[in-house]
């Protein structure tokens, strides 16, 4: 299991979630859906993180982070529309593939995966 500075990933949404709760009970006060929507984005944040350390599902990751991001501000007041949310989530996509693309290299080259055609 990859760790966060040193600890679990769930050890880190579950210490954003009691700052969330406690910064709210005491300073600001947040609505339960600002609650969620924050917590949604850590859990995103975290997921990408280990997604990036393990080299796996990165692009997955990335757009749902940028899912998640849309959706938090979408809950606190951003009013666009579904064309303009669907090409901030095109772009998104388009972008990270082409990052991941190019950092991506296959475990074995081409010419090894390969087989000559048997005759029959």
């Amino acid at each position: 299991m990859p760790k966060i500075f040193g600890r679990e990933p769930a050890a880190i949404t579950g210490l954003v979630a009691v700052l969330v709760q406690f910064v709210s009970a005491f300073w600001i006060h947040v609505s339960a859906d600002t609650q969620t929507a924050i917590n949604v984005v850590a859990a995103c944040v975290v997921g990408l993180v280990v997604a990036v350390m393990v080299h796996d599902g990165v692009i997955a990751a990335v757009t749902g982070l940028a899912q998640a991001g849309l959706a938090l501000g979408m809950n606190l007041g951003l009013g666009w529309s579904a064309d303009k949310q669907a090409a901030y989530m095109a772009a998104i996509t388009v972008i990270a593939q082409f990052f991941v693309r190019g950092q991506v290299t296959a475990p074995v080259p081409a010419a090894a995966v390969r087989k000559p055609v048997a005759a029959v």
